[in-house]
């Protein structure tokens, strides 16, 4: 019982994790080589109303009316880059999922490494500033002052 149970859930998982694509079979090309460089394409490219998903896995119409714009681009004979490029000039830099490097894009790329240098930094100065603060606020320990001396005597006389 518990097996079957097991498998039935490993076979469930197992469909949720394949990826789907919303590409319709009214959009699919009939050449295979232009419908993979379509696929291709599709999945650099944002759905600009989903935004952290590509055209290829977006059931948006504005996705869809992409995907067939590049199709068409491909058909037409443009090149990856050319169709590439269309998109860029007719939507700007925020249609690619992975944006380009170039002097615009210097932060986008810089930002996250810049971050991370940043939080070590500070991790570092954090250690040693505790480190410090530490060490300083530890006192050797001294005798007992006089009166400390005589309290304590007269508790060890009362046992």
């Amino acid at each position: 019982m518990i097996r079957s149970l097991l498998s039935a859930l490993t076979i469930l998982l197992a469909a949720l994790l394949v990826p789907a694509h919303a590409i319709a079979p009214d959009e699919i090309l009939e050449d295979p080589a232009l419908e993979q460089r379509a696929r291709a394409l599709s999945t650099e490219l944002r759905c600009m109303v989903c935004q952290n998903q590509s055209i290829d896995d977006s059931d948006a119409p504005l996705a869809k009316d992409l995907r067939v714009l590049v199709r068409e681009r491909l058909v037409a004979g443009d090149s990856d880059s050319e169709v590439i490029d269309y998109l860029v000039s007719r939507y700007g830099e925020f249609v690619l999922l992975k944006p380009r490097f170039a002097w615009h894009t210097l932060f986008l790329w810089a930002a996250g490494p810049l971050a991370l240098i940043a939080g070590i930094i500070a991790i570092v100065f954090l250690v040693r500033r505790r480190g410090k603060g530490y060490a300083e606020k530890v006192v050797a320990p001294s005798g007992l002052s006089s009166e400390e001396q005589k309290k304590l005597q007269e508790l060890l006389d009362r046992d």
